[in-house]
């Protein structure tokens, strides 16, 4: 069965005067994304597919050095757009991120829609999805809002923020079946 694990980066050095999208791993994220490549499933990789955002090809450059794979990288698998307020405190930014996702057709704060976010993500995927090798297992690494998109899709459930990943450092993944689009697993971290 071919696999495919979404997977979300890691702790991050948050840093205000930075934009999102350059943060790095932070010492922590590292530690997490090495004690992941030690998982056994870690290595049926066959491919490796990333964000552009640092973040995410930080995590996916490990997974690529580990196991010797070439790192593709694919923008439309960004975090939703959230160039119109940058970055925002952690109370705030959950509070527009609630509203993000309870309204998916509307542009909370200048926010990419959750509608069009999902779609450009789905089709990111099927992309991967093609490009991948038919018989390996495939990594995408990405982001948690991101991943809460595409399982509601997967799930065929409204957007809603109930499906995102679980804690507030990220480090998740959870894994389907690429050709049926099933789940195989919920959300769990990275290095269980």
């Amino acid at each position: 069965m071919p696999i495919l694990h979404f997977i979300t980066h890691p702790e991050v050095v948050i840093d205000p005067v930075v934009p999102v999208t350059e943060w790095p791993l932070s010492p922590e994220g590292i530690r997490r994304m090495k004690l992941a490549l030690e998982r056994p499933w870690m290595s049926q990789l066959g491919s490796v597919f990333s964000s552009s955002e640092r973040k995410a090809t930080d995590a996916a450059q490990l997974i690529s050095d580990c196991f010797h794979l070439s790192l593709v990288i694919i923008e439309e698998l960004g975090e939703n757009d959230r160039s119109a307020t940058g970055y925002l405190p952690k109370i705030e930014f959950e509070a527009v991120a609630n509203t993000f996702f309870a309204q998916p057709e509307k542009s909370v704060r200048g926010w990419e829609r959750a509608i069009d976010a999902q779609q450009r993500i789905i089709a990111a995927v099927d992309r991967v999805i093609a490009e991948a090798a038919s018989d390996a297992e495939v990594a995408i690494v990405s982001h948690g809002g991101v991943g809460a998109l595409l399982l509601c899709h997967l799930k065929d459930v409204p957007i809603s923020r109930a499906e995102d990943q679980p804690g507030s450092g990220g480090g998740c993944v959870f894994s389907f079946d690429r050709k049926k689009r099933a789940l195989l697993s919920g959300w769990r971290r990275i290095e269980d």
